[in-house]
């Protein structure tokens, strides 16, 4: 099912820019997969569509060509709309992206533990991602950062001050090359660092 190397992931959506917001996101939530993106059925079928671990379908292209995605219906996820879209297809994984980034990114995480519970049939993650880069007390920083508290609350938590608080968001920040909270979020729920109920 997969080419040499990494798992493949397939976005089949005629929209562009839910396309390329998705792939970003996506990218984040699993940096060990691969992602193409298709316009279109017919452009994705001519790309030997056996290959692709999962496919992310806009919902009206399942729609057009359901009898392919029934038979393929572990590794297809519908994007839906509106949180009820997916009754229609309620034999799908299906991901409301019609929310804002933060829930996207918890019903991808959920969606990828439910999948993969402890990266079981994923690849083990690139040495460099395992390493522990953060201390002990960025952990504990960036787990209440992602659980979203405040800079004020995350110092009385820690009983820390609050320009301690605020070096440590710019240190956990430049130690993982991000610049925004939704990338933390899925950098602590993927090493374990928070439970993805508590986000």
């Amino acid at each position: 099912m997969h080419t040499e190397g990494r798992p493949k992931i397939a976005i089949i959506d005629p929209n562009t820019l839910a396309v390329v917001g998705l792939r970003q996101i996506l990218q984040n939530v699993l940096p060990i997969m691969t992602i193409d993106t298709f316009g279109s059925m017919a452009e994705f079928m001519a790309n030997s569509p056996e290959h692709y671990a999962h496919y992310f379908v806009a919902m009206n292209i399942v729609l057009e060509h359901r009898p392919f995605f029934t038979s393929h219906r572990r590794q297809t996820i519908v994007l839906t709309l509106s949180l009820d879209g997916g009754s229609q297809l309620s034999e799908f994984h299906s991901v409301c992206i019609n929310v804002p980034e933060q829930q996207l990114i918890r019903s991808l995480l959920m969606l990828q533990q439910h999948a993969h519970p402890n990266g079981k049939n994923l690849p083990p993650m690139p040495q460099i991602l395992q390493q522990k880069i953060l201390s002990d007390r960025e952990i504990e920083v960036m787990s209440l950062i992602v659980q979203g508290f405040i800079n004020k609350e995350i110092a009385d938590r820690l009983h820390i001050s609050l320009s301690t608080v605020v070096t440590h968001r710019k240190n956990i920040m430049y130690k993982l090359g991000m610049k925004s909270v939704s990338a933390l979020t899925i950098y602590a729920v993927m090493h374990g660092y928070v439970d993805i109920n508590k986000i």
